[in-house]
């Protein structure tokens, strides 16, 4: 399985990020983890994208403070109201990303979605095969 470079993600999600909202976030988002090196099913809606999520190595995770997250945890918020398509974002590492710098973990004003919060694993460092040091000899 490919490994995801969450710096270089994060790097290609802000450069591309808009003023305010283009209606576009799952496609900026898709566009930014891709870029990090691991390619995604694409969907329709934002509110999809989970399972292509974990399909590539991320999983997902409780997460009880949405306001402050780990760089480059991805949330995937489901449908509510007007916005029948959910919504995608990223975590910069000071701020939530989507097709635009948000203010906040919440992108809609008066709405409170059901969402997701989905996380690459830090890469694991294998142990060496042989000890470090010789074994103890008793002659």
């Amino acid at each position: 399985m490919p490994r995801w470079n969450t710096e270089l993600s994060v790097q290609h999600l802000t450069a591309n990020a808009k003023s305010g909202p283009t209606g576009l976030c799952a496609k900026f988002v898709r566009q930014a983890i891709e870029a990090g090196g691991v390619t995604l099913v694409r969907h329709g809606s934002a509110k999809d994208y989970g399972s292509s999520l974990l399909q590539v190595g991320f999983v997902a995770i409780e997460e009880t403070i949405p306001e402050r997250g780990k760089k480059g945890d991805v949330v995937i918020m489901q449908a509510i109201g007007d916005h029948i398509h959910g919504h995608m974002q990223m975590y910069s590492g000071n701020r939530w990303v989507s097709d635009y710098s948000q203010n906040g973990f919440y992108p809609y004003t008066h709405s409170r979605p059901e969402y997701q919060v989905y996380r690459y694993p830090a890469p694991t460092t294998a142990l060496p095969s042989t000890p470090a040091f010789p074994p103890y000899f008793n002659p």
